[in-house]
């Protein structure tokens, strides 16, 4: 479980001791049990399976597949996968391959809906640069409607592993990858996947070019 977890569910937990205290009143003490309960399962970071196969690109987010299509851009063609988490996926997000992290970029935005197209410019985000030794993959942590909080635990040199835990969005998101071209897409709209386990693509040869604030 991610620490916040403890944090939010301890805290709350305090608040129901203390409301049976002062008033032994049942009812005043439900609310603050059941929003505990609530934030230690939210909290939740399960293990994953990683597939270790050369040349995946595995999904660095639980939820749905609300995109998954070929964009241009100014590098060329490029392979984006857009995954929308509700409120009750796990929102712990791992590293789509084994790399170095060349850009992190956090900026500060609205909180529209995720599910909007212009959430993807608006919204508040942190985009994530990695370079392997194939090609580099870039994906960003985009906040939702309710969430008010990304966290990302990575820093410009640092080497992750494929599948590797790098930080979450707190409550409803979105995720967007942005992949080589050259790749064949294993996902498609409505597909549901997994951060970690679940392939959204797989490398058929090497790839080059930047993706610097592409996606």
């Amino acid at each position: 479980m991610v620490r916040d977890g403890y944090l939010y569910g301890l805290g709350l937990a305090v608040v129901a001791v203390a409301a049976w205290f002062f008033t032994h009143v049942i009812w005043l003490i439900a609310p603050p049990l059941v929003l505990a309960a609530f934030f230690l399962w939210f909290f939740r970071d399960p293990n994953r399976k990683i597939p270790q196969d050369a040349g995946l690109i595995v999904s660095p987010a639980d939820g749905l597949v609300t995109e998954a299509e070929w964009v241009e851009t100014t590098l060329g063609s490029r392979l984006r996968v857009s995954i929308f988490l509700n409120v009750f996926d796990v929102h712990v997000n791992r590293s789509p391959i084994a790399g170095t992290v060349k850009v992190v970029d956090y900026r500060e935005g609205s909180f529209m809906n995720a599910m909007k197209p212009e959430s993807v410019i608006s919204n508040e985000q942190t985009m994530i640069v990695i370079e392997g030794e194939q090609c580099e993959v870039a994906f960003k942590q985009i906040a939702g409607l309710l969430a008010r909080r990304i966290v990302c635990n990575l820093k410009v040199g640092d080497r992750v592993e494929r599948g590797q835990r790098i930080g979450m969005i707190k409550f409803g998101s979105r995720c967007d990858v942005l992949m080589p071209a050259e790749a064949s897409l294993k996902v498609k709209q409505g597909t549901r996947v997994s951060a970690g386990s679940s392939v959204l693509g797989v490398l058929a040869a090497a790839s080059s070019g930047s993706l610097d604030g592409q996606v």
